[in-house]
């Protein structure tokens, strides 16, 4: 006798009644990321933005993606979901405000083995405290329960921005040249790069995350797990009043792969490492892992998560802007005639 038998969405593993439940926990944290411009809410088929059209001389949208890499097992291991999503739009909203545009809107995708309410409305949580420390709105979003494809407790993070500027007023590098003043600015850590190299320098596990080192002042875990600072507002802030001539944000690839970024042909930055923002984090790893010099401004952002170039003339001015937004920041270089590339001294 042939047989036969139906099975329920529930019973191959997705809970939509989960799904309806996550929605209802994240929506309080959407709508603190409301700004001028959201139309509707969460729950349609598509996220909408008005742009004013007076507003905008030559409009130019710039659009950012990322997502957070292995950090989210030290966030696993932690059990600590609530600024994951602070990491994810501060990948995304950096890159953007280094084109010169201000962030309109972010969408995020978190892909788990199965949706626990609750985790899913603390990531939810860092995703919309992004947004409001970007001055962005979240629009929208997915999340997609993998059963047989994840674990049950995994979950993976990305995101992306759009956002908007004057043609004429984006950073895009041609106005760099020799004499430029290179400024940089701190960062709050390791951010959300090299996380595969860090958890096999530090074994980490559950009980490595839980040691407390003095240089830190704090545990290894709780060292790691702070999140990537979102640089959107101190840019916009300077860049409406100062000339930058090109930036790079310091993520994977360090200072090697980032920095030549922001250069023209025919440039070199010259960099003084003395004179770049020191974290005792990153003389941890390197002590620990016996890694090269080379390979840590290779890997990490060394504690300058961003580098900008303005004329000589304005370069203390932009210093005492920035400080004024609330970051440390320092002349660290300066722009010369060369091969294309970073030289650090």
């Amino acid at each position: 006798m042939e047989k036969s038998f139906s099975e329920s969405y529930a019973a191959a593993g997705v809970d939509v009644t989960a799904g309806y439940k996550s929605v209802e926990l994240i929506k309080s944290h959407v709508k603190k990321t409301n700004i001028p411009g959201v139309i509707g809410g969460i729950g349609g088929f598509g996220g909408m933005f008005e742009i004013a059209n007076n507003e905008y001389k030559n409009p130019v949208l710039v659009s950012g993606t990322d997502g957070v890499g292995t950090k989210i097992k030290l966030a696993m291991l932690m059990d600590k979901h609530d600024t994951i999503g602070i990491d994810c739009v501060a990948m995304c909203v950096n890159d953007v405000a280094c084109s010169g545009a201000k962030p309109l809107f972010f969408l995020d995708y978190i892909a788990c083995g199965k949706n626990f309410p609750e985790k899913i409305e603390q990531i939810v949580k860092g995703v919309a405290d992004g947004c409001v420390q970007a001055g962005c709105a979240l629009v929208g979003g997915e999340t997609a329960e993998h059963p047989g494809l994840m674990p049950d407790e995994d979950y993976d993070l990305a995101g992306f921005t759009v956002g908007i500027g004057d043609k004429d007023q984006l950073v895009s590098g041609d106005n760099l040249k020799a004499g430029d003043v290179l400024i940089g600015v701190a960062s709050s850590g390791i951010h959300s790069n090299g996380f595969s190299l860090i958890r096999k320098v530090f074994d980490i596990n559950e009980e490595t995350i839980k040691v407390y080192y003095d240089e830190l002042g704090k545990t290894l875990g709780e060292e790691l797990i702070t999140p990537t600072r979102i640089y959107v507002k101190p840019l916009l802030a300077l860049m409406s009043k100062v000339t930058v001539n090109a930036i790079s944000h310091i993520t994977g690839g360090g200072f090697y792969e980032n920095v030549p970024r922001m250069l023209k042909d025919g440039f070199t930055a010259v960099i003084e490492k003395d004179k770049c923002f020191k974290k005792p984090i990153f003389d941890l790893i390197q002590k620990t892992g016996n890694i090269p010099e080379r390979d840590m401004y290779n890997t990490f952002n060394m504690g300058t998560g961003l580098i900008l170039a303005v004329d000589k003339e304005k370069a203390a001015e932009a210093v005492e802007i920035l400080k004024a937004e609330g970051e440390e920041a320092a002349v660290i270089g300066v722009i010369k005639a060369g091969e294309t590339g970073v030289e650090l001294c």
